[in-house]
């Protein structure tokens, strides 16, 4: 029998400019009677803007103790939140976490919210086959995520994203447990992205949205029973919704916020498309070009992209997406040829030709635009190099389940050499 039953799930929301200055009041009305201690985690290059110590100026204002965690890794890694999980350990207990950051905070405060909660280590609840597949057994403490980057939807999701340093491959944790109570998302907070920062994070809601929108239909899996429904259930009639709007408010703002970045019209049409895109993909979920992009982070050599700490090379995660998003979308067409059209013209392309390499046109469009990678020979990958890249995708089973096609290491080998270069 064929599913005939989508989920959807989202978490309460506050959103406009100065939103954030009221995360006192939010955190009290979200604690239990009595509750004196938050944690708040953010990481050095936020701290310095003076966002989380407002925040957390506004909590105690409120009567609250704030204890502040501020060393949350950029790109996470499984020694970074082991390091955020032994000091929310040592100094707990707390009533309420509160992150205060792009994706890489929000996700940390969800690996310490879990092991604040529910026994065992970080490994353990790490996504099967790379950890344990554990699921948490008690609920979390509330979680208020208050993005100040544009495109991780790590505010709306269920999911925690990580470098597993040993294996060199990026994965995460997945559960509905771990979603945000409140999304705060203040576009004010957003002004301070640098440009290269901008255009990543852009990418990554880029493709969240696309990927949602191009995923398997919600109807073309086998039946579930109700204890086995994961978040991302495919593509459906809500998340479709979320998905179409964050394309169209990208194709009117993104090159505009990664060439101004002072320009708060296009600031906070950003803010936007990534919340639709994360209540989009949240939900729907991800697949080839997520998939793709978990081992080309993981496996960098020495790229160091401007705007980002240079101590160590990343790949930052939106920009390991879209580097593999043009053969993507090239491989899946024959899927949904209609939707995929759909999307080059939300986009502002033209889809006179009606083939292939309609969508991926656009996006090599979009890539060069605004100033990315011309491919992944730009970031120190070689031909030689896509067995292992596709041994690191194959691995990424719960979001290829997602794609609109059944994929092979064959597939994903034409994906990663037709991404070595773009132009």
């Amino acid at each position: 029998m064929s599913e005939s039953v989508f989920t959807y799930a989202a978490p309460g929301l506050k959103f406009g400019r100065g939103a954030s200055s009221e995360i006192g009041w939010d955190v009290q009305q979200l604690c239990p009677v009595g509750a004196s201690r938050v944690l708040l985690v953010t990481d050095p290059g936020v701290a310095a803007t003076g966002h989380p110590e407002r925040v957390a100026e506004g909590i105690r204002a409120r009567g609250l103790d704030v204890v502040v965690f501020a060393a949350a890794r950029v790109e996470p890694t499984d020694a970074s939140m082991e390091e955020a999980v032994a000091f929310a350990r040592d100094a707990a207990p707390f009533d309420a976490v509160v992150a205060v950051g792009g994706g890489s905070a929000i996700d940390t405060a969800k690996a310490v919210d879990l092991l604040l909660t529910n026994d065992g280590e970080l490994m353990d609840y790490v996504n099967a086959p790379v950890g344990g597949g554990r699921a948490p057994e008690r609920p979390l403490l509330p979680l208020v995520a208050v993005p100040t980057t544009t495109g991780t939807g790590a505010e709306s999701t269920t999911i925690c994203v990580l470098d597993v340093l040993a294996l060199k491959v990026k994965t995460g944790i997945s559960h509905a447990r771990l979603r945000p109570t409140l999304a705060v998302v203040d576009p004010d907070l957003t002004m301070t992205q640098p440009a290269m920062v901008t255009a990543s994070c852009g990418m990554d809601i880029l493709c969240h949205a696309l990927e949602s929108w191009t995923a398997r239909w919600f109807g073309d899996y086998d039946a579930k029973q109700p204890e086995q429904r994961v978040p991302y259930c495919g593509a459906n009639p809500i998340a479709d919704m979320w998905s179409e709007k964050a394309l169209s408010l990208l194709a009117g703002a993104f090159r505009t916020a990664v060439r101004d970045g002072s320009d708060g019209e296009a600031r906070e049409q950003m803010a936007l498309a990534a919340t639709f895109a994360g209540l989009g993909f949240g939900n729907a979920g991800v697949h080839v070009p997520h998939a793709c992009a978990y081992p080309i982070a993981g496996r960098v050599r020495d790229y160091r992209p401007a705007g980002y700490p240079d101590d160590e090379p990343i790949v930052p995660h939106g920009m390991a997406v879209v580097m593999t998003a043009p053969a993507a979308f090239a491989l899946t067409f024959e899927a949904s040829p209609e939707r995929h059209l759909r999307a080059a013209a939300l986009l502002g392309g033209s889809v006179a030709s009606g083939g292939p390499d309609t969508l991926p046109a656009v996006l090599r469009g979009l890539i060069r635009d605004v100033g990315l990678p011309s491919g992944l020979a730009e970031i120190g990958y070689v031909e030689g190099d896509v067995s292992d890249l596709v041994d690191g995708a194959v691995k990424q089973q719960r979001l290829l389940a997602v794609a609109p096609i059944d994929v092979t290491p064959d597939d994903l080998a034409t994906v990663f050499q037709g991404s070595l270069h773009h132009w």
